[in-house]
């Protein structure tokens, strides 16, 4: 209880504190280094292709990346593939994502549905992580310089199946991937001659696939809106395999950052939305080693329709991570900023900045269909409550050509029906009489 109490001290401090100086911020990155010690994990750092754990950045980043329960934007490609199925728009993206030591991570994405079968979807995405590469002799004069990169392409498919209007479906995905790992050539010591082919040897190809699923209700839902209130999400991450020695004998890498993760989102309120997610690294080259499990969550308050503020908090090993951003729609187009502050990475803290462009390209014509079924229903119910249940029948039979799922035009028909059966039983025992 102690150390949480001095946590939150430090913490106030280091956000609110106009008179905080470098030497303050050192002794808080010390103390807090000394909280989380006990949470570092000694396994850390055994996988390959490790950019493959960096979020695409912005809203992600912002939300401290609990994203695999929430999956609401096109990020979903990196965290939860079963979410594509659920975006309400086509949508393409941009990301910027300035991570440590002068390294970049950019990203091009893609999602839509199809028109025709409109709880399909499709998508994907390519990544491209890199980092200045820069060698120098005994003498200190720079010999070769390039970059060093990892680069991912990305293809997703999701159906949502049995979607209705009361139980929103289980909406299932997948990606399949592949990666390449670039070492830049480098020198002979002797002669500082570029040996070529030597980067070569040491890059890599990876082959793997991402799975998930993810279920929506409504629970303590105090707003109305046909969109479900709480997400619940489970995906498995980088299952596959890597190689290296490309030139020479082709041999099989270290593994993978493999994860599985479980997520949980819900919206009390329309402008609320929080977000949990539990992670669990796991090594498929050998089981028996155990790797921390890491925890990140996520908060986001809407002010305006264009306008939102996002925050998060993610734990993993001994680092914590505060992150906060925001987000303006303008125009169809979606801009996110976020700032994230790394207390115990290094001696020093680390700003890192991301940002993220998402054009809305439309939903196909769904919101429409959705007005016309809504449309359809209401009629019905004034055909309804006149007694012309033939007529409500026929109208919301038009509404389930749209919708075959709408649930309250299939109740409202079964009950017309029931009341056309009643009234010709007692009109038939009258006759009797």
């Amino acid at each position: 209880m102690k150390k949480i109490r001095i946590f939150g001290i430090l913490i106030f401090l280091s956000f609110f504190s106009p008179a905080a100086s470098a030497a303050s911020l050192s002794e808080i990155n010390n103390s807090l280094g000394d909280i989380f010690a006990p949470m570092a994990d000694e396994n850390e750092g055994a996988t390959t292709f490790r950019s493959l754990l960096i979020p695409f950045g912005g809203r992600t980043e912002s939300l401290g990346s609990a994203f695999t329960g929430l999956g609401d934007d096109i990020s979903f490609l990196r965290f939860n593939p079963a979410a594509g199925s659920l975006q309400k728009e086509t949508q393409i993206a941009l990301f910027h994502n300035s991570w440590i030591a002068d390294s970049k991570f950019e990203t091009l994405a893609f999602t839509t549905r199809f028109q025709k079968i409109p709880h399909l979807s499709t998508g994907g995405y390519i990544s491209c992580f890199y980092i200045p590469f820069t060698e120098y002799n005994i003498f200190g004069d720079r010999v070769a310089a390039n970059y060093y990169t990892e680069t991912v392409g990305a293809l997703n498919i999701s159906y949502n199946f049995l979607a209705g209007y009361d139980f929103k479906g289980l909406s299932l995905g997948a990606n399949v991937k592949a990666a390449w790992r670039g070492m830049p050539d480098y020198t002979d010591n002797d002669s500082n001659a570029i040996i070529s082919g030597s980067g070569l040897s040491q890059s890599g190809f990876a082959l793997m696939g991402d799975f998930g699923l993810m279920l929506q209700f409504n629970f303590l839902k105090f707003y109305n809106s046909r969109d479900p209130n709480v997400r619940i999400g489970f995906s498995a991450q980088n299952l596959g395999v890597s190689f290296t020695g490309f030139g020479k004998k082709l041999i099989l890498d270290d593994p993978l950052p493999t994860t599985f993760g479980a997520g949980f989102s819900i919206q009390f309120f329309k402008p609320l939305i929080i977000s949990v997610d539990y992670i669990q690294p796991v090594n498929l080259q050998d089981f028996g080693t155990f790797l921390m499990p890491y925890f990140n969550s996520g908060i986001s308050i809407q002010f305006t329709s264009f306008v939102s503020f996002l925050a998060g908090f993610s734990l993993k090993g001994a680092n914590p991570r505060f992150s906060t951003g925001f987000e303006f729609e303008v125009l169809k187009i979606r801009l996110n900023l976020n700032y994230s502050l790394d207390l115990t990475s290094s001696l020093a803290p680390v700003n890192r900045i991301s940002l993220s462009a998402k054009i809305l390209l439309g939903d196909k014509g769904r919101s429409l269909i959705d007005s016309k079924v809504d449309e359809y229903y209401q009629l019905g119910l004034k055909y309804y409550s006149e007694a012309k249940w033939e007529d409500a029948i026929a109208v919301w039979q038009e509404a389930l050509k749209l919708n075959k799922r709408f649930d309250p035009a299939i109740q409202g028909i079964q009950s017309a029906r029931y009341q056309i059966e009643m009234f010709k039983q007692i009109k038939e025992s009258l006759m009797l009489d």
